[in-house]
C-alpha cells in the first residue's frame, strides 16, 4: 500500500513540472506579455568634460581650447559678456571650472559629439559639478538635431560648496531658448522628442554681478549618460 502511494505521488509530481514547462515559450523564456525580470537599462557614459586650462594659467575667456574632450565641439551663448575659464588641475577647493561673473546677460555653453547624437530617452541623465553665489541657478539646455534649442526646468546650484549632482532629462519640462539673446520664449513643453540631440550644456538665466559673491555661477566636470546615435 504504502509504495502505491508513493509511485501515485511521483507520478503526480512528474505531471506537475511537464505542465509548467509546457507554459513556458521554447529555449525557457516566460511567455509572451510577461513582466521583463529587469527594468530598464543605464545608458553608458556619452561623454565627459573636466576642461583644459590655459598654459599661462589664471583666469580667462573660454574659448575651444579650453574643452579637453578632443571628440566635442564648443558652442557659447553669452551675447554680453564673456564666459571665462579658471582653476586648477586636480584642486578639490578651486577645481576648473567655467565661470559666468562676467556675463551681463544670461550665459551658458554647449557641447556637441563630433560624431554623434545623443539620445536622451529612458535614464539619460547629466552629472554635474556645479557652485553658485547669490540666487543664480544652472539648468540644462540642448539643441535638438532639427535645429531647436531648448532649456530645461530643473535648476542646481549651491552657494556653500562645489556640489556634485544628476539630473533625468525624462523629468524635465522645457521652454524653448533663443541663443542669439540667450532667453526663453514661448509656454512650456510637457512632451519633447529627445531621441536625437544635437548638443548638450548649460545656462544660467541671470546676469552676473563680477567678481566678489553678488551673482555668478560656475560649472566644474560635465558628464552625459545617454545612447549614442550615428550622425
Amino acid at each position: 500500500m504504502t509504495v502505491k502511494v508513493y509511485r501515485s505521488l511521483f507520478a503526480l509530481c512528474s505531471f506537475l513540472a511537464f505542465a509548467a514547462t509546457q507554459s513556458q515559450t521554447p529555449g525557457g523564456l516566460p511567455p509572451p506579455g510577461s513582466p521583463p525580470e529587469h527594468g530598464p537599462q543605464r545608458p553608458p557614459l556619452f561623454f565627459r568634460e573636466e576642461w583644459q586650462q590655459a598654459p599661462e594659467g589664471g583666469e580667462h575667456p573660454v574659448t575651444a581650447a579650453s574643452v579637453g574632450n578632443p571628440h566635442l565641439e564648443l558652442t557659447l551663448i553669452a551675447p554680453g559678456g564673456q564666459i571665462m575659464l579658471t582653476g586648477n588641475p586636480g584642486d578639490e577647493n578651486n577645481p576648473l571650472h567655467t565661470w559666468s561673473g562676467l556675463c551681463t546677460t544670461s550665459c551658458g555653453l554647449a557641447l556637441r559629439d563630433r560624431q554623434h547624437l545623443a539620445d536622451l530617452t529612458g535614464l539619460a541623465r547629466i552629472r554635474w559639478t556645479t557652485r553658485t553665489s547669490g540666487y543664480h541657478q544652472i539648468r540644462p539646455i540642448v539643441k535638438l538635431a532639427d535645429g531647436t534649442w531648448l532649456v530645461g526646468d530643473h535648476a542646481d546650484g549651491s552657494p556653500r560648496d562645489w556640489l556634485m549632482s544628476e539630473i533625468s532629462f525624462a523629468d524635465l519640462h522645457w521652454l524653448k531658448l533663443d541663443i542669439a539673446r540667450a532667453v526663453t520664449t514661448g509656454a512650456q513643453l510637457d512632451h519633447v522628442d529627445l531621441s536625437k540631440v544635437d548638443q548638450i550644456g548649460f545656462i544660467d538665466l541671470m546676469p552676473s554681478s563680477g567678481h566678489g559673491p553678488g551673482g555668478w555661477s560656475d560649472v566644474a566636470q560635465v558628464e552625459i549618460y545617454a545612447k549614442p546615435v550615428v550622425r
